[in-house]
């Protein structure tokens, strides 16, 4: 398959993803937050299309949950009564009383429709799930666009003019590579009153990681803006009197582009790691605001580990996001460096 083609697919696969996660209050059933105490660890709910009768149903449905007498944390489908599934509805919460949503599925109260189980709290999975991608997600993505930002602007300055700045930004560049970042953030969270709003937390993260992060790609523009400041094209454009605004602008930082690019789909899936990890860790955004992080600190405890493998599901979303953005890096990295623009606008 072609770089081109797999840049295409890879692009489509993290648009639809993060537009799902834009529009949680569509997909997700109900409110992240809400509890509903009745059924901590319920099991994800089967979808049904033929009823213990043999009976095929057109609309699937679903059964109601009854917990074991005998046993607490063990439920078992309560066939008396079914609920099909309705989309495009007003999904109701646990309480029966309608949240003043529409979401794209849902099943009528007293019913339940938990797609992938509930967490100790009675909480939703699949909701906090969807919910969760806009912390870790878009955490990932701000902190890279904050170090590619940094990056650009200290690699362009130190590759451009050189002398003592070149010497200064790039001795910053190795003291931020040397930094113990976990162990800055553990002493900047010192500091913080126990109690933060999770927006402020998210804010924190976003700028302890992207400000971290930009000393790596600063030093690969670095060598790009001096590469690219000795063409012929660019030193005839100087010799005719252009300014430094000027060559930075029309023809040196245009050639870091790819670098740029490469590197956003290297650093994204990197930083999701970091707040994923942070928020595990329990330095990140805490309960009862969804992240993939928190969601599986429950996993901490090895009962839920072992009886309940539905509380794994938001590691392994992690796998195909990571795979996509990989699949980005390389197709970019092919297209970009080997034959791809830059080749032919140098070639031009």
């Amino acid at each position: 398959m072609s770089p081109r083609a797999r840049i295409g697919i890879s692009l489509a696969a993290l648009f639809m993803l993060h537009a799902a996660i834009l529009a949680a209050g569509i997909f997700a059933p109900y409110d992240p937050e809400a509890q509903d105490r009745a059924f901590p660890f319920a099991p994800p709910t089967r979808i049904h299309f033929a009823d213990q009768a043999g009976r095929v149903h057109l609309r699937p449905f679903v059964y109601g949950l009854a917990s074991r007498a005998d046993s607490q944390g063990t439920y078992d489908e309560d066939m008396a009564r079914t609920y099909p599934l309705r989309f495009f509805t007003e999904a109701a919460g646990p309480d029966g009383a309608a949240n003043n949503r529409w979401h794209l599925v849902g099943v009528e109260a007293p019913g339940r429709l938990f797609l992938l189980g509930t967490d100790g709290f009675g909480r939703d999975q699949f909701s906090r799930l969807v919910y969760g991608g806009r912390i870790s997600l878009f955490s990932g993505l701000l902190a890279a666009v904050l170090a590619l930002a940094l990056a650009l602007v200290l690699g362009g300055l130190a590759g451009f003019y050189g002398r003592w700045l070149d010497e200064v930004i790039m001795r910053g560049a190795e003291l931020f590579l040397a930094l113990p970042w976990l162990y800055c953030l553990l002493v900047l969270r010192a500091f913080l009153p126990l109690n933060v709003p999770a927006g402020q937390v998210f804010l924190l993260l976003v700028l302890v990681i992207g400000l971290r992060g930009w000393a790596r790609p600063a030093r690969l523009i670095r060598g790009v803006v001096l590469s690219a400041k000795e063409r012929n094209y660019v030193l005839a454009a100087r010799g005719f009197g252009a300014s430094a605004r000027y060559l930075l602008f029309r023809h040196i930082l245009p050639e870091t582009f790819g670098v740029i690019l490469t590197q956003a789909a290297l650093l994204i899936p990197q930083y999701i790691m970091a707040e994923v990890t942070l928020s595990f860790l329990g330095l990140g955004v805490g309960e009862p605001a969804p992240s993939w992080g928190n969601m599986l600190a429950a996993l901490q405890h090895y009962y839920v580990l072992a009886s309940y493998w539905w509380m794994c599901l938001p590691g392994l979303i992690l796998m195909p996001v990571f795979i996509a953005y990989y699949i980005l890096a390389n197709a970019l990295h092919e297209r970009l460096h080997f034959g791809g623009p830059i080749q032919l606008m140098q070639s031009t």
